[in-house]
Parts: C-alpha cells; structure tokens; sequence
C-alpha cells in the first residue's frame, strides 16, 4: 500500500470514529454523554479527545451534546404537544424548569411556552448555525448510480397545505400542518407525509420560495380552520433516492439527481416538481436515522 493510500485509509477510520460518536450522542440524548463516555466510544485517549473534538467539529463536546439536547427539547416544544414543559426540560439534561427556561431564553430569546405557542424562527435558525456546521462536516454523503432505483408509483391523493414565501419561516407553517392533521385523524403513521417543492431551495429571493406540505388520505378533506385544499400526487415512473440522516437538507440529493444521475442515465424529467416522502421523522427518531425518500417524476 503506497504513503498516500495508507494516509487516506487512516484519515476515513479517524472519521468514521468520530462520525460514531455523533451518532452515539443522537442515540442517547438522556444517558451520560460525558467526556470519559464519548472518548470511550471513540477509542481516543480522554486526555486528547475534547481538542480532537473541537479541531474536527469545531466546537467543544459539552457545547455540541448542550445543542443536540436542546434541538430535540424545541422540536418537542413546537411540534409535539403531549409532553409537559418539565419533562422536556428534565429531557434535556436540566435539574429544574427555570434552569432550562433561563438557558433556552438567553438562546433563543423566547421562554419555553413562549416557544411552544407562537416560534421565532430566526433566532432558532441562528443558534443551531454551529451544530449544522458541525454535522455537516462528515455528514457529506456520496450517492452512485446504484443508490437509484426506478419504481412505478401510485396516485395518491393528499391535503395540502401550501408554504409560500421566506423559508424562514416555514417552522411556523410545519407547526401548523402538524395541528391540522392531528384535528382531521390523520396519523403520520397512517397516512404518508410529503413535500413538494416548487422552488429552489434557497431562491434569489425569499418571496419566492415554495413547498407544499402534504398528507395522504382518500377522506373528504376537512379544513379545521385552515387553508387546505385536495389535491394529488400523480403516479407514474420515478427515480427514487433515499436518504438516511440529516434529511433536513435533501438539497445534495437532489442535486445528485439532476446534476449527476439524470444526463447519463437515458431518461427525461416529466412535468411534476421532485418531491419526497418522510418516512421516519426526528424527533420520534435519532436524527441520524431518519430516513427520507426523493422522488424525481420521469417520462
């Protein structure tokens, strides 16, 4: 084996150690992910491993596991309504109520219930700035050809619930969507989740953006207050992608797609937006599991 190959044999093992201790991190948001725990995890000395964190990720273990709490506690403030305030904060690694409220106000500028009834996105977007940063440095995963298979789909019929307009604020529309389908029985378990989007993903102008939020059913839809409207998703031959983790950001894939499997693979786009299905969804899920499904609609 040359120098050069042994090198870049012993730098994706250094990786693959550290991609490990994130996905150990999601794993058990509520055990003990201290310094002598995650160090163990990944083979690395406890003396050294908090500096080999903070080069590799740029930012300290205490702050990443701190944020990883924290995202899974204001998912579970705006979008699930079940769990107490208190148990949230417990979840999140915090003795008392106030602790936990002190901490995601000086975050995020809004107290806990604050949150729950009415998110500011922005500030939210602007604090998990570092922890996106950090996930994304090995999170870049490489799709082939192989990764993609052509599937013949189904028509299905959907409520939709249209998001136009700043990307910014699509939390707030996620937030309602999710009352909606809860009101009209509409379980993610029942009845599938997608997105369709009608605009880039970052356009030159935030006024622009579009993705419709969809839930299939063959009921009558009932709007419960909201501006919902019937539609469908039309069957037909797809190339279908999945993707597992950080399905957040489904813009590398799509890229993948259009830029890379599209002009060589014999096959033409038809006239219907790429789309996905949500299949598994964080919070119900480590964030490293959860797994998407893009669809690309072909002649």
């Amino acid at each position: 084996m040359t120098a050069a190959l042994e090198n870049d044999h012993a730098r994706k093992n250094y990786h693959a150690r550290m991609q490990r201790v994130l996905d150990h991190i999601d794993r058990h948001l509520d055990d003990d992910l201290g310094l002598d725990a995650l160090s163990g995890v990944a083979a690395f000395s406890k003396y050294h491993f908090h500096r080999q964190f903070m080069s590799t990720f740029g930012v300290s273990v205490h702050r990443y596991v701190q944020l990883a709490r924290m995202k899974r506690a204001s998912y579970r403030l705006a979008y699930r309504d079940a769990q107490s305030v208190t148990d949230i904060a417990m979840d999140a690694g915090y003795d008392a109520p106030d602790a936990f409220a002190r901490a995601f106000r000086q975050r995020f500028r809004q107290s806990p219930s604050s949150f729950r009834k009415s998110p500011d996105w922005e500030p939210w977007l602007a604090a998990f700035g570092p922890f996106d940063d950090a996930r994304s440095k090995l999170m870049q995963t490489t799709f082939t050809a192989d990764d993609v298979t052509i599937r013949d789909v189904p028509t299905t019929r959907v409520g939709i619930m249209e998001h136009r307009g700043d990307p910014a604020t699509l939390g707030a529309t996620i937030q309602r969507f999710i009352a909606w389908r809860k009101a009209a029985g509409l379980h993610p378990g029942t009845s599938p989740t997608f997105n369709v989007w009608r605009s880039e993903r970052r356009p030159a102008s935030p006024a622009d953006y579009s993705n419709d939020l969809c839930a299939g059913t063959d009921r009558p839809i009932e709007a419960h207050g909201e501006q919902i409207k019937a539609g469908e998703i039309p069957g037909g031959r797809c190339a279908v992608l999945r993707v597992i983790g950080n399905t957040h950001n489904l813009e590398p894939a799509a890229l993948y797609l259009y830029r890379d499997w599209l002009p060589v693979s014999g096959e033409e786009a038809r006239d219907f937006p790429i789309y996905c299905q949500r299949l598994s969804l964080f919070p119900e899920v480590p964030e490293h599991e959860a797994v998407a499904e893009l669809f690309l609609p072909l002649k």
